[in-house]
């Protein structure tokens, strides 16, 4: 009889110990591992890391330079999240690859842009200009959707987002299109009258969009940056914080005050 008021007695304090910590808001020691691109993402990841630190939450930081392996290793569980790439792309490359991950945050906007090491304006393009775009489906879309806007180029009626030179409709100054990768397109400036780049490719190369690119996309853009996680774990409570934290008002302040603009929140 005593042995098990003893037992009770002992269980007692180990419960309140767990409500304490449940409703508190600290976990139990987590490590999460986060696939990024190294220019914003690790970055805007760093300012998060010891908000989740915490909380008991220890941020492992993993780099990627291409946007394929991110999400296969989300996939296979090498990773518990990725934040690298906007909702086109994802919805492209999951259904490609019949991967099943879901976006539980939206971070910021990278304007994507046109730069050039050749010409100062769009008007200074020639006649038969060679212009790279990224080779990835939705970014090459979204490259002449830019185009378009702009006025270089007309698509057909409906190409959208999926857009690829084959629905080029009207080209008046017969742009001659290259697709490469969207790591290599700073490297190209030197071998093209202009390149379509993404904006953390463009910031790794030391670009400054506001000031060097020849058009840039505006505010309303669709394509905000997302913190991606398999679909099994949306709701895992220790992912929704990082997801949290990486929409804080210390990473909002981050952004605004480090990137001036040239990489927007979304939230």
């Amino acid at each position: 009889m005593s042995n098990k008021v003893i037992g009770k007695k002992a269980v007692f304090p180990v419960l309140i110990a767990l409500a304490v910590g449940l409703f508190s808001g600290v976990f139990a020691q987590e490590t999460v591992r986060i696939g990024v691109s190294p220019v914003p993402h690790a970055q805007i990841v760093e300012v998060a890391a010891p908000l989740l630190a915490e909380q008991g939450i220890t941020i492992e930081i993993v780099e990627f330079t291409d946007y394929v392996q991110p999400n296969l290793a989300l996939a296979s569980g090498d990773l518990d999240a990725n934040f690298f790439q906007h909702a086109p792309y994802l919805e492209q490359f999951s259904a490609d690859h019949g991967l099943d991950l879901t976006a539980i945050a939206a971070v910021h906007v990278e304007p994507i842009g046109l730069y050039s090491s050749r010409h100062e304006s769009i008007d200074e393009l020639p006649e038969g200009a060679q212009v790279a775009i990224p080779n990835d489906p939705t970014n090459a879309g979204r490259a002449l959707l830019l185009l378009q806007a702009n006025g270089l180029l007309e698509l057909t009626e409906g190409a959208g987002t999926e857009a690829t030179v084959l629905d080029i409709a009207s080209n008046p100054l017969n742009l001659r299109f290259v697709e490469l990768e969207a790591a290599q397109l700073p490297r190209a400036l030197q071998d093209v009258a202009a390149a379509v780049i993404n904006t953390n490719y463009a910031l790794e190369a030391n670009l400054n969009p506001l000031e060097d690119a020849l058009l840039i996309e505006g505010g309303e853009s669709p394509y905000a940056n997302l913190l991606v996680v398999q679909t099994e774990r949306e709701d895992d409570e220790v992912l929704q914080a990082v997801a949290d934290a990486l929409t804080s008002p210390e990473v909002r302040e981050f952004i605004e005050e480090t990137y001036e603009g040239a990489i927007v929140p979304a939230f």
